[in-house]
């Protein structure tokens, strides 16, 4: 049984006396380690504990045990323990506080004869956290057993801080033999990752924000500190209003949108209560800032969901902004000072963080978390610089050391040799020299060496975007993908807001076609204000138009928010996910209650309006005869198409790559696809990755598709490659292969290129 009369309950009062003495301490005189033993001596003593113990982190992630009250001392310095061994180990490897009213019987229990913690029972622990890194692990312990309050675990945290002070003077353990990786850290080396966005790039590593030295963590005067906290607190909103101001001037919407987003977030009254609380308990402005921080990153660092994920990415970032303006400096200034090509190198990042750089030097970004869809990725895409995500990218490079990114292939070369220097040299020429080729057939007509024209267009998701309609040569936006303002924002967008942005693609547009797809969400994108549970498969769960079916008030008002933004001009408008007949009949129905009420609402209809449909579920095709009349244009979405075709995972890294879009069953599929819809002169488009391809471009105009929507860098290399190609020669070819039992036709089509001169 456990008792819980001897629970102390740890009152503001207590712990503003337990900091003030730990202040006297840090600042008395004596070695390190006298000042640690005498710290775990007053915490035993303030806090009612049989045993105050702290551990602090060695090389190898090893703790070592510097300093106990309550156990044998003869333990201390004797006694380690691996990160993730014992219950202390698993304090440090999963950063994050834990409490057991038993622990000798918990099942990570690692049990030390030398310490002679036999009679001890219970057992609380936080990690002491500095720079977002482990340095260490502060215990106490109990004879009987007994819950810990939560108060009692918040003090911890706090002292644990002060003890990360003491840690970082590098009296206890010199910071270097910690984090230090020996000579190999000054060879070269080759980390692989995850790309975010591709690209070829190199420059100095800047680590992106080093943490700034607390150096006074327990406040004087209180008050004070609070008002220190609000005079920051404007500073920050002023800076950010004033970069909200800046991306407006400079057109670049979406990034103002996610700023928008970031700007509410900093007004948090929860984050904020939790700060002012803090330096109530007597903290500093800045320890008080740090302390949440800690406590959040603790809380939430097990989660998976991405949304949350991206959120404690934003916190971050305004941790670390909300520090500099409580130390007097500008973030801006904070980057004056850098080479001229630099990587950032980053644990994660905020959006406005990567903004307060000067985009002139910034080549390339690496992070140790992101996604795709995060807000980072998402600025960084549009400021076209390659994002690659690595594993403890932080402990594997060094400042100022030479980098090479490669985003194509997902690798970082640090310090890279000689050779691959060279070979990063000829990349640059090549690309530069492909790119003057591409630019020599931006304005030329899109048509095949035998006169069969090919309608390249674009693939967009952001306003930015759009300037590399007119750039590109490209014909129209095969596809908009209007989920990723839905994604950066806190709250589903009203209509006003929607039609606000609708038209304004238009108006960027102009006379070039726009197909908007309508919100495709759930699966991997994930939006904060549609909770759709955990699911097994979320590629095969509730996505795209079966949320906008089961809430169809959502589905109507972005209806409502394209035929007011079109107002007398062209609309397409197509509807991803369809599996059958029927949903697309639900869909249109809504779609024409729309319309029906435009005149009352005083809005002018399309000049015409367009209704189409994505192929993506293979159950579709099996309906054409039913589908085609009803439609005015498909377009095939291959990516998801390929992964439901082949039952393969395309986010498995096993199964990914095991099949090949270019397959005799995937092209006879697409090849009777395109003969359906000539005989119901349906247009027919494919606006998945295979189209950005050259190779398998090829193979698409081969079985007979004459539209392929592709991203902006694509257009240049699939142009090229379709005026120097023969479409006759190649159908007759490629017929005569699609009977086959090959895994892949690539390697056959590549030397097809090759025989006939295609330009791949």
């Amino acid at each position: 049984m456990v008792d819980t009369s001897d629970t102390m309950t740890f009152d503001g009062a207590a712990a503003r006396r337990l900091l003030a003495r730990l202040r006297d301490i840090m600042a008395g005189s004596g070695t390190g380690q006298d000042r640690l033993d005498k710290i775990v001596t007053l915490i035993g003593a303030e806090m009612r504990a049989d045993v105050c113990s702290c551990y602090v982190m060695r090389a190898g992630e090893v703790l070592e045990l510097f300093a106990t009250e309550g156990l044998n001392k003869t333990a201390v310095h004797n006694t380690r323990l691996r990160v993730g061994e014992g219950i202390v180990g698993d304090i440090a490897a999963q950063a994050r506080p834990s409490a057991f009213d038993n622990a000798p019987a918990h099942p990570s229990f690692a049990y030390r004869p030398e310490t002679g913690e036999d009679p001890f029972q219970s057992l609380a622990g936080v990690p002491i956290l500095r720079g977002g890194k482990v340095r260490g692990v502060l215990v106490i312990q109990h004879k009987d057993r007994r819950a810990y309050a939560e108060e009692e675990l918040e003090t911890l945290q706090t002292i644990a801080m002060v003890v990360a002070e003491l840690v970082a003077q590098a009296e206890l353990v010199s910071p270097q033999e910690v984090f230090s990786t020996g000579d190999v850290a000054l060879m070269p080396a080759r980390l692989a990752g995850i790309a975010l966005n591709p690209g070829l790039a190199k420059g100095a590593a800047v680590i992106h924000r080093p943490q700034l030295t607390i150096r006074q963590v327990v406040a004087e005067d209180t008050d004070r500190e609070q008002e220190r906290l609000n005079e920051a607190l404007a500073a920050m909103h002023s800076a950010i209003d004033a970069l909200l101001a800046t991306l407006t001037r400079a057109g670049l919407g979406e990034s103002r949108d996610i700023l928008e987003t970031y700007r509410m977030f900093a007004e948090d009254r929860g984050w904020l209560s939790r700060i002012r609380e803090a330096i109530r308990m007597g903290l500093t402005a800045e320890a008080a800032v740090q302390q949440v921080q800690n406590d959040t990153r603790a809380r939430m660092s097990h989660l998976t969901d991405p949304y949350i994920r991206e959120r404690l990415m934003d916190l971050e970032d305004l941790t670390n902004r909300l520090q500099l303006h409580l130390a007097g400096r500008k973030p801006e200034a904070e980057t004056a000072a850098l080479p001229d090509e630099l990587v950032l190198v980053a644990r994660s990042m905020g959006p406005a963080e990567l903004l307060d750089y000067d985009q002139r030097r910034l080549k390339a970004l690496i992070l140790e978390e992101g996604s795709p869809s995060s807000h980072v990725a998402i600025v960084a895409r549009a400021l076209d610089i390659p994002v690659v995500q690595v594993a403890d990218a932080m402990n594997r490079i060094e400042p100022l050391d030479p980098l090479i990114v490669d985003g194509d292939h997902a690798t970082v070369f640090v310090r890279p040799a000689e050779d691959i220097q060279m070979a990063f040299a000829q990349s640059m020429e090549m690309r530069e020299q492909r790119e003057q080729m591409f630019a020599t057939v931006r304005n030329k007509p899109s048509v095949t060496r035998d006169g069969a024209p090919v309608s390249i267009q674009l693939n967009c998701g952001l306003l930015i975007d759009l300037g590399h309609l007119k750039a590109s040569g490209a014909e129209g936006i095969g596809l908009y993908r209007t989920e990723i303002p839905f994604m950066v924002r806190s709250s589903y967008p009203d209509v006003q807001a929607q039609t606000e942005l609708y038209a304004r693609i238009m108006d960027e547009a102009g006379d070039k076609p726009v197909v908007f797809r309508t919100l495709d969400v759930g699966g991997d994108k994930v939006l904060p204000y549609i909770a759709g549970g955990d699911e097994e498969n979320p590629a095969l769960g509730w996505r795209a138009l079966r949320i906008g079916l089961d809430h169809p008030s959502l589905l109507r008002q972005q209806l409502r928010a394209l035929l007011r933004a079109a107002s007398g001009r062209p609309l397409s408008v197509m509807f991803p996910m369809v599996a059958e007949v029927a949903e697309l009949i639900q869909a249109q129905n809504l779609l024409d209650m729309e319309l029906k009420r435009l005149p009352a609402d005083g809005y002018e209809p399309p000049s015409r309006l367009r209704r189409g449909a994505m192929i993506e579920v293979p159950s579709l095709l099996f309906q054409l005869p039913s589908l085609l009349p009803r439609v005015d244009f498909v377009s095939v979405g291959s990516n998801d198409l390929a992964q439901y075709v082949f039952a393969s995972d395309r986010g498995n890294p096993r199964t990914a790559t095991r099949y090949d879009p270019l397959s005799p069953a995937m092209l006879s599929l697409l090849k009777r696809l395109v003969e359906e819809c000539r005989v119901y002169n349906v247009p027919l488009s494919l606006c998945g990755e295979m189209a950005g391809r050259p190779l398998d471009a090829m193979a698409l105009i081969g079985i007979g598709f004459r539209t392929l929507s592709m991203s902006p860098p694509s257009v240049g290399p699939v142009k090229t490659m379709l005026r120097s190609l023969d479409a006759g020669a190649l159908r007759q070819y490629i017929n005569s292969l699609l009977a086959g039992a090959d895994h892949s036709l690539r390697p056959k089509l590549r030397a097809f290129a090759m025989d006939h001169g295609v330009l791949l």
